[in-house]
């Protein structure tokens, strides 16, 4: 499968919001969504998408984003809840995400269960594709024009909410891909060949 096209992978799209790390161990999952790419393209409707309850009182701060407040998370399912429909959707497919192993860090912690066949990192691909600007999410999704299709892809969410970053960062890769390897359709090993990318255990 490594050596296979990159596209034809079962690559999942990831994204979570979590209380932050000042945190520490005690740092909570507020939101997260997983995205299924097809073809290389994510399919938001075929993803999963949901907040979380952290079971405690989250305090505001400024780069919690907005809408996960105390009262909507406090009705939504805990990070155990979701915890087999998270598994069916990640184990043993790729877990692709933007500097994934932040995420990938808390999410392991909270559900050590989780078995994805590896992870994919487009910030280090994107280091070799944009070689002068900022490499945030946002700014690489404005620097490839791709904001008017994400925001198509997953109406009703916004930057910095996890449907939103992860059908993204599904659509990210691609661009990333054509970019590096112009005129070619590069190998999964290949997209993982950069040597930051991220170790799953």
């Amino acid at each position: 499968m490594a050596a296979a096209p990159w596209h034809t992978a079962p690559i999942v799209a990831f994204d979570l919001e979590g209380s932050g790390a000042q945190d520490r161990a005690r740092e909570a999952i507020l939101e997260l969504a997983a995205v299924p790419l097809v073809n290389g393209r994510p399919e938001p409707d075929q993803g999963f998408s949901t907040l979380v309850n952290p079971g405690r009182p989250i305090p505001r701060r400024p780069w919690i984003s907005p809408g996960l407040t105390d009262d909507r998370l406090a009705g939504a399912p805990s990070i155990i809840d979701v915890g087999a429909t998270l598994a069916g959707r990640i184990n043993g497919r790729w877990l692709l995400g933007h500097n994934v192993n932040v995420d990938w860090r808390l999410l392991r912690r909270h559900l050590p269960h989780l078995r994805p066949a590896g992870l994919i990192d487009t910030l280090p691909l994107a280091r070799q594709a944009v070689r002068d600007g900022r490499r945030s999410l946002t700014d690489l999704i404005n620097h490839f024009g791709l904001a008017g299709a994400v925001d198509l892809a997953a109406p009703g969410s916004q930057p910095h909410r996890a449907l939103w970053d992860a059908t993204a960062v599904g659509y990210l890769l691609g661009s990333l891909a054509a970019a590096i390897w112009p005129g070619a359709i590069p190998t999964l090993d290949a997209i993982r060949s950069p040597e930051e990318q991220p170790r799953l255990f």
